[in-house]
Parts: C-alpha cells; structure tokens; sequence
C-alpha cells in the first residue's frame, strides 16, 4: 500500500489525512480480497432485535437493503482498545533522510496506530492511547469520540515531532503498569521492537503473560526494518554502529559479525514467537516497509474472533 507521493509523514498536520487515506485504500482493497467479509459498510449500525424500539431503526438501509439496522450511538461500544507504542530510542531506527527512506520504526507505528484508531473510530469501538520508554509517558482511557481521537493524534503528533536520542526502553515496567490501568478484557495491541537488554528478557515475558492473566487479548506487532536490522543486509564495507540507545560506538566491517548477528537475532525473535504462542498472544511481524495492510488485516481478523 503507497500512500500519494506528495505526503510527508513528517508534516504531522496531515496525520489524520493520512490514517484516512490508509483505511480507505485498505477498505477498498477489501473487497478484491478473501477478506472480503469484512465489511465495515454498516460499521455505524447494528443489527434490529425484535422487541426494540424501532426510533433508531435506519429505514434508509431498510429501503436499500430489505435489512432492519438500528443507528449506534457514541456511547455504544463493543470493544475497548489499548494501543501501545515503544518510543524508546531504538524506534528512531532507520537515520531518515537517506535514499528510499520513508519511515523510521515509531513514525510507522504511529501512523498505523493512527489508521487502527480511524478504523475502531468507524466501528464505534473505544480505543486509548499508552506510550512508553524507560516508563509510561502517556496514558488515556478508551473513549469511542471524535474529540478523544483528535487529542490522542495530537499526542501521536508530539510523538513524532520530538525525537529524542539515547533514551532506553523498559518494556516489562511498562506493561505490568498498563497492564493493571486499563478495563479488563480489553483488546491490547504492542508496537514494539522488544529489544529489551539481555538480561530484561524474562521479565518482559513475565510482563505479556500479565496482560494474559488479567484477561486480556494481545496483538504484538514486532516493529522492524527488516532488511537492517533481521537479515543484516549491509553492503560489505566498514561502518561505524552506533547503539541508539547508550551511543556506544563500534566501528567494524559488516561481513565480519553478520553471521553471529543473524544467528543471534533469530534466536530471540523465535524465543519471543514461542513465548507468546504459549500465552495465546498474536504475534505478528510488522516490517515498516511492508506497508500498512498486514496490520489492518491482522487487527481484523483478530476483531471478527474475538466477536462484538
């Protein structure tokens, strides 16, 4: 999925144009898809039970359709929401500016996370906002209104607009925290490139498995530019690696750990995979230049099991 070339994600102004323009080319791609059951056409209505009050009937649709549909107001949610969003400073990776660049890994999460809200927003449902680094830096509670949305783009926008460098990340605080704050049975989805530091690694799985014993459902999109950062594919020549997170620098020739590296970060990605699949979370890998779709799509078809 391309969004129109003239688009820059950096001008945050049009944020909430381009959620927008995603969901709708999403929405479009759905019906010349095997997901084309999906539909969100009557995601402003829901079906009539007999013995109701027929004021909110839409007779519009009844005329259309020979379907009796009643409106759905604001306040009728089906779903609460939480999205979750890394901001540590591992997800400003990739350096932006270079050829071929569109997005580093927080202006994808955040843009995605913006298209997931349009799309909750059209379906009525409730959706909240977490932000975290080295702990919670923004937190609000699931509301389905148009003012609530445009406050948590606003805070999507100051996400984006405000880099800053060497900040660490710790995950596992973070969402014991959210864990514990938020509705229960909630439907929680992590942008997050989980890189934890080594020895933080159990009590990030200790962590997930918090959200699971508190009921709730967890998609984790595991945020990565793929090319880099799994498959290691650096041309063969020296560079200087610079650690986003402490700035230590190592200067070496790619060829010269690639394997090791490869090796290693299988390792973890399949350790991770194997770990939430024990705790019945979804895990999906989300690379930022895959597009926009896969997330969208997952969010979906993990919507239409959990039901309304």
């Amino acid at each position: 999925m391309k969004l129109a070339d003239n688009f820059d994600v950096r001008d945050l102004g049009n944020l909430e144009l381009l959620a927008k323009q995603v969901v709708e080319g999403f929405i479009i791609g759905l019906h010349k898809s095997p997901f084309h059951g999906f539909s969100v056409e009557f995601a402003e209505h829901r079906i009539y039970n007999q013995g109701e009050s027929t004021k909110n009937i839409d007779w519009k649709v009844f005329a259309r359709t020979g379907k009796m549909y009643s409106k759905r107001y604001e306040e009728e949610t089906n779903l609460r929401c939480q999205i979750v969003i890394d901001a540590s400073s591992s997800m400003y990776f990739p350096e932006l500016g270079n050829k071929g660049e569109t997005f580093n890994k927080l202006q994808f999460s955040s843009l995605a996370a913006a298209a997931l809200m349009n799309l909750l927003k059209k379906q009525r449902d409730a959706f909240g906002l977490s932000v975290f680094d080295e702990a919670v830096r923004t937190h609000t509670k699931a509301k389905s209104s148009t003012a609530h949305y445009r406050l948590v783009l606003s805070y999507l926008d100051q996400l984006i607009q405000n880099p800053e460098q060497n900040k660490s990340t710790s995950a596992a605080q973070a969402l014991h925290q959210i864990a514990d704050s938020i509705h229960k049975r909630s439907l929680v989805v992590i942008f997050s490139d989980m890189f934890e530091q080594t020895e933080q690694t159990e009590q990030l799985f200790s962590a997930l498995q918090h959200l699971k014993h508190n009921k709730h459902e967890v998609v984790l999109f595991h945020v990565v530019d793929k090319k880099y950062e799994i498959d290691f594919e650096f041309k063969n020549r020296p560079y200087l690696f610079v650690d986003v997170e402490t700035g230590e620098e190592v200067r070496l020739q790619s060829n010269q750990v690639k394997e090791h590296y490869v090796e290693q970060i299988t390792k973890f990605k399949e350790e991770l995979r194997i770990k939430c699949l024990q705790y019945k979370i979804d895990f999906v890998e989300a690379d930022i230049n895959a597009g926009f779709k896969p997330i969208l799509q997952n969010y979906l078809v993990k919507r239409s099991r959990m039901g309304t």
